[in-house]
């Protein structure tokens, strides 16, 4: 049951109740007593299918809507490419769809999807490819055939690839206008260094993209064997088995390699105060992020973090960091911490705002207090029951409809999270106390470690507030000092010296 249904029928219940004169009626609605919610997480061994080619499926069956989404994710993507090779694996995830495929030019595919009104689309990233079909049921046929078609054999029609060409060598020139671009690009780079992560595009990589070199990235990706599909709507699950199997059979390229394990980073970051000089009259605004290396998913206290994090700065409103720095100090409109814990390395801690310019040390200051303050003591029972009903409350959102059930369990199994992540799931978030908190904290934030990126007008930051100048970056940056990043040229993505 959703959670506002579930609200609609315990209000109903509680106000028939004192309808009936079983109850006295309440002075004010926050003395009405609800029910506790009870929500069971459904169980993945109840939907998962093992087929014949080695592939794993989540078959749900929804019958409301005569509609049916097939999804499949599989293990490739720019992590098996050189840096030459950059935008490979992103074009070959798009032309798949865009390009035609099968007997079909990709004119007439994308007008036959049309006429069936049948959604196709594929996309491939750094460590993973998707594709996925939405149709009518009874286009299903049809529909799966353009699908199967999509993945097996694309056209990659060569019109289509230059159009794309084109467009991505447009958008290189303006990769150093947006404030928030540069700020995730230049973060990523202090954290990882060269990391198959932080390789961008070039004019000469994109140049060097051919149909031929599509084709074969693609020959050695997509291989049945490694994929996952979550299938939903309305369909019979043994019928469907039926479908996928047979799709599965034959006609996929014979030549495929090892995808081969995701590659960790082996940089350690430099922490200390960088800057990078993007000023304007435009510009009164500058962006700020910190952070430092964190945790992996599978660590033991993932929940502990979780929690803190929570009260830190994860928790929107409730959150420490957005009370002083937005509601106390009104430096700025929002402000935020994230605990990213790694899917196949140790992910990152970050923290940032966006703040007028002579106002961003300030804000930096109070971030970097409220870390510090999160290891000098305890939080309160308050901030605790709050962070841990709000990661309960939004647990049954994984489940709301039969898509995301089969999606959450697809994608589990690919990145092999425990099976028994989500049984447990309420009750490890339950376990968690106060002094779990303040050893997660303890353990796992480290203020002295923090890379902090200023991404704005670099004079204006600088000279900070004459009214508070007992904020300054420099008092932040220590013995290193301050250090500027020169904006790369966007074309080349060749920086110049500091």
């Amino acid at each position: 049951m959703k959670r506002r249904d579930w609200f609609r029928v315990a209000a109903g219940g509680a106000l028939a109740a004192v309808a009936r004169g079983q109850e006295a009626l309440p002075e004010h609605p926050r003395d009405l007593v609800f029910p506790k919610l009870v929500y069971d997480p459904p169980d993945p061994a109840a939907h998962r299918h093992e087929l014949d080619a080695g592939a794993v499926a989540y078959l749900v069956e929804d019958h409301q809507l005569p509609l049916v989404t097939v999804s499949v994710t599989l293990r490739a993507g720019s992590y098996q490419l050189p840096p030459e090779s950059a935008g490979l694996a992103s074009f070959t995830g798009s032309q798949m769809r865009s390009g035609g495929a099968g007997a079909r030019s990709a004119r007439d595919f994308d007008e036959e999807a049309a006429f069936l009104a049948t959604n196709l689309g594929s996309s491939m990233g750094s460590t993973s490819a998707q594709a996925s079909v939405n149709c009518l049921a009874q286009n299903l046929d049809a529909s799966l055939g353009m699908f199967f078609d999509m993945l097996k054999a694309p056209g990659f029609d060569a019109e289509r690839l230059e159009i794309a060409r084109s467009r991505a060598l447009q958008g290189l020139a303006r990769r150093n206008d947006r404030l928030d671009g540069i700020l995730g690009r230049e973060f990523s780079r202090l954290l990882r260094g060269r990391h198959f992560t932080t390789v961008q595009t070039t004019q000469a990589s994109i140049q060097a993209i051919s149909r031929e070199s599509m084709q074969q990235f693609h020959k050695r990706s997509f291989d049945p064997a490694r994929m996952f599909f979550s299938v939903s709507g309305d369909f019979d699950t043994q019928d469907m088995i039926r479908r996928l199997n047979e799709a599965l059979a034959e006609g996929w390229p014979s030549a495929q390699d090892d995808p081969g394990g995701i590659p960790a980073p082996s940089h350690e970051p430099v922490p200390g105060v960088f800057v990078v000089d993007k000023s304007s009259r435009d510009v009164n605004q500058s962006h700020v992020r910190l952070g430092h290396i964190g945790i992996q998913r599978d660590h033991p206290d993932a929940f502990k973090v979780r929690i803190m994090n929570s009260v830190l700065g994860g928790g929107g409103f409730t959150s420490r960091i957005m009370t002083r720095v937005r509601s106390d100090e009104g430096l700025a409109y929002s402000a935020y911490s994230r605990y990213q814990p790694g899917t196949y390395y140790p992910g990152t801690f970050s923290a940032g705002f966006q703040s007028r310019n002579a106002t961003c040390a300030q804000a930096a200051a109070i971030l970097i207090e409220e870390i510090r303050r999160m290891q000098e003591g305890k939080v309160t029972p308050q901030e605790l029951d709050t962070a841990k009903n709000y990661q309960v409350e939004i647990f049954p959102r994984f489940f709301a409809t039969a898509g995301q059930i089969a999606g959450t369990f697809a994608s589990d199994e690919f990145t092999g999270r425990p099976k028994d992540y989500w049984k447990t799931y309420r009750e490890r978030i339950g376990d968690v106390s106060a002094d779990d908190v303040l050893d997660a904290a303890q353990t796992h934030l480290h203020p002295d470690k923090l890379v902090i990126l200023v991404v704005g007008a670099r004079d204006a930051v600088l000279a900070g507030n004459p009214d508070r100048p007992e904020f300054r970056f420099e008092s932040l940056a220590g013995d290193p000092g301050i250090r500027a990043i020169p904006l790369p040229d966007p074309v080349t993505m060749e920086y110049p010296e500091a």
